[in-house]
């Protein structure tokens, strides 16, 4: 178990150093894309990213290996380029993170330790995805609803949302048309999630029938 605590760099860089460092961390990103494709959303541009970025990564910290904080300062920059035009969520910044890590480690000559650490991680992400861990419930939703200005918000939906819901609350208002119109949104949890269209079609016989928008809570809250 010790060896996998000691770098193959033994003295100058060889060709077959070179050349197992970059092979290995390849594989190991592979091994990491294919473990985010398992019931996740991607684009065929970010896996190819998961499985070259350790490449290069373990290329600039060879590179730099006299100087350490440099390599990692350069490292992390290309790591981030992504996300300074493209918003990503947290499962994608955690997947580069992982797929920067392996880089480092075998940059600096530690194959079989990057290889322990690729496999847990990974060992891990499925385990979470499977089990379906911090999953939203089916019965969480937004609600939207538009109203005319002479409406009382507060109160005008109450009876219909404690008939249909276990709790609801409301997240903003806004207005519309120059504020002849509100559109006010709750985030509610449905007692049954089968009754979405009953609730809605109560819900238009108060509002004078304008708009109202029922979903599943919006991804988007958990970009970074």
């Amino acid at each position: 178990m010790t060896n996998i605590f000691s770098s193959i760099f033994t003295g100058s860089l060889t060709l077959g150093q070179f050349l197992l460092a970059i092979v290995s961390s390849m594989i190991m990103g592979l091994i990491l894309s294919v473990v985010f494709m398992h019931k996740n959303t991607y684009t065929r541009s970010f896996i190819t990213a998961l499985v070259l970025i350790p490449a290069v990564e373990t290329v600039v910290i060879m590179l730099v290996n006299d100087n350490l904080g440099v390599g990692l300062s350069v490292a992390g920059s290309f790591a981030l380029i992504r996300f300074r035009s493209v918003k990503g969520n947290a499962k994608e910044l955690v997947a580069v993170f992982i797929a920067m890590t392996i880089g480092i480690i075998c940059g600096t000559g530690y194959v079989a330790l990057a290889g322990v650490f690729t496999l847990l991680l990974c060992s891990v992400m499925l385990a979470l995805t499977l089990t379906g861990f911090g999953k939203i419930s089916e019965n969480n939703r937004y609600l939207k609803i538009t109203i005319p200005e002479s409406l009382n918000y507060d109160e005008v939906f109450a009876d219909i949302l404690d008939k249909y819901t276990d709790s609801y609350e409301l997240e903003s208002i806004k207005t519309l048309t120059l504020g002849s119109l509100f559109r006010v949104e709750y985030s509610i949890n449905m007692k049954d999630s089968t009754k979405v269209k009953a609730m809605i079609d109560e819900l238009r016989t108060r509002n004078g029938n304008l708009e109202i928008m029922c979903g599943k809570p919006s991804t988007s809250r958990e970009e970074l």
